[in-house]
């Protein structure tokens, strides 16, 4: 198992989780999906799961982030270079710079 220590106080994870599951409910939304409608196509068991990740409470698996770039129309290096911003902010500014956060 991995487990991953943020260089970041707690509620600056908690406010780019949230800045990023505002951004998936946008990209959701914007594909005319429900919550129902995206959690069928991303094979998740319950429609809450979409719900907490859009409310900053959980994170997407990084095994499954194919399958939700496809669900969300998005090509798969694309939608995770902007998840790695609310994610993994330290690797993703080492990987790609400085960002204006939320570039797709």
């Amino acid at each position: 198992m991995y487990a991953h220590q943020q260089r970041l106080a707690s509620e600056e994870v908690q406010g780019l989780r949230r800045e990023g599951g505002r951004w998936l409910r946008e990209l959701r939304e914007a594909r005319g999906l429900s919550q129902r409608q995206l959690a069928a196509l991303i094979g998740a068991e319950y429609y809450t799961f979409v719900s907490q990740l859009e409310t900053g409470r959980g994170r997407i698996p990084p095994d499954r982030y194919r399958i939700w770039a496809e669900a969300l129309g998005l090509d798969a290096a694309e939608f995770v270079q902007t998840l790695m911003q609310f994610y993994d902010p330290v690797t993703h500014e080492i990987l790609f710079g400085e960002s204006e956060t939320r570039s797709a």
